[in-house]
């Protein structure tokens, strides 16, 4: 009798990405979201789509599971992250697509006529589903750059984008020269040095911790900035099309404000589809905004198993899900009116507290000791190196 794995025929171990398993490993996954996307657009087609979910979702865990991205590198292991996100992230998507009943309607378009193969790419790249009917109540920040022609909206865009490239490199080296020989590095470790008093190891652990949350802001902010280049240009899509990510998200006064205006949107759906939705069933709105960062914990945890798949699932669900034990207490001592100095205090208070632990559940698994783009610039990392060093040597003395 065939175990599960060989059933699926889901190989036991990654097998680096070539063209031969590109093609048989992440196209049949995507080929299958790109198919749903476009028959929920279409009326009566929810038969097909039940039969093929499960095929997209064998299919995605597959890809998820047996490819390595990293090319034996374990500097590039974030590139299994990546994958196994997409993945995940496509399993998610084509099952709410799955169950809806009717078909999505794109109510914002540059044409009034209708293209469903042009629908198809927008629902499939607009995670936050700019324009469409089902993401009411959606925020969108304001624009930032100029939008008087494309040429100048996508060049202020690649200035932002190159100007977050450096301060991810820039950031993401300053972390690991904390501790090279630990969590700076492949092997990983705690950013909690146990040699220093609890004032003092905390306090370090804090920086480290907001260090890491300005990178990873400037990592996704190179992600999309550097997409709506070519997007723009290219395939002359409209600049109101790409609407910023993000609102200054450190000008938060409160944990509401953070989560659903200043910082990104983009899993805001699948958040409350998977979570948010069948435990406010279940236990109200209390249950309806633990159940959405539930989810986001396990999505980040998913994220952390790409590189250490024994890694404890609790170091990402615990903190996510305090995040919206904090929403509820906010609400519950202050109603919508949180605000002003007192609710930035009480936002920055809360997130370093809890960012504790989630920057630590990645350091362990050796996140930070992924390649960084000032790898190959010298003269910029020894005086970020210098100015490291000289800082944690004052605090251990």
């Amino acid at each position: 009798m065939l175990s599960f794995p060989d059933g699926l025929h889901l190989p036991t171990a990654r097998v680096p990405v070539t063209a031969a398993t590109f093609a048989s490993g992440v196209l049949p996954p995507v080929v299958c979201s790109f198919a749903t996307a476009f028959l929920v657009l279409l009326p009566r087609t929810q038969p097909v789509r039940i039969v093929l979910w499960p095929i997209t979702a064998i299919l995605a865990f597959r890809a998820a599971t047996s490819l390595d991205v990293s090319m034996g590198e374990p500097k590039y292991n974030f590139l299994n992250t990546h994958l196994q996100i997409s993945m995940f992230c496509i399993a998610a998507r084509t099952l709410e697509w799955t169950v809806q009943t009717k078909p999505l309607i794109r109510m914002a378009r540059r044409s009034s006529k209708q293209n469903s193969v042009l629908d198809m790419f927008d629902l499939i790249f607009n995670l936050r589903g700019c324009g469409w009917d089902w993401s009411q109540g959606l925020y969108i920040p304001p624009e930032t750059h100029p939008t008087s022609s494309r040429l100048a909206f996508a060049s202020s865009t690649l200035v932002s984008g190159l100007k977050h490239l450096f301060l991810c490199g820039a950031i993401h080296y300053a972390v690991q020269s904390f501790s090279p020989e630990t969590f700076g590095s492949v092997n990983g470790g705690t950013i909690f040095d146990e040699s220093l008093p609890p004032h003092l190891r905390y306090l370090r652990s804090s920086i480290i911790a907001t260090l890491c949350a300005f990178s990873i802001y400037s990592g996704l902010q190179i992600g999309y900035e550097l997409t709506v280049v070519p997007c723009v240009l290219l395939l002359r899509q409209h600049p109101d099309q790409w609407p910023p990510s993000f609102d200054s998200p450190w000008r938060s006064t409160s944990l509401r404000e953070f989560w659903s205006r200043r910082w990104h949107q983009w899993f805001r759906r699948q958040f409350i589809f998977f979570g948010g939705r069948p435990l406010s069933l279940l236990f109200g709105r209390v249950g309806g905004v633990i159940g959405a960062f539930l989810v986001s914990g396990l999505l980040h945890h998913v994220a952390l198993s790409a590189i250490v798949p024994s890694s404890e699932m609790w170091r990402m669900v615990l903190p996510f899900g305090m995040m919206g034990v904090g929403m509820i207490i906010e609400r519950a001592v202050a109603g919508n009116k949180t605000g002003g100095w007192m609710g930035w205090i009480w936002t920055m208070c809360w997130m370093v507290l809890w960012g504790n632990v989630m920057v630590d559940g990645w350091a362990r698994a050796g996140m930070f000791g992924g390649s960084s783009i000032l790898d190959s610039i010298m003269p910029l990392r020894q005086p970020i190196e210098r100015l490291v060093r000289t800082f944690d040597e004052y605090l251990h003395a």
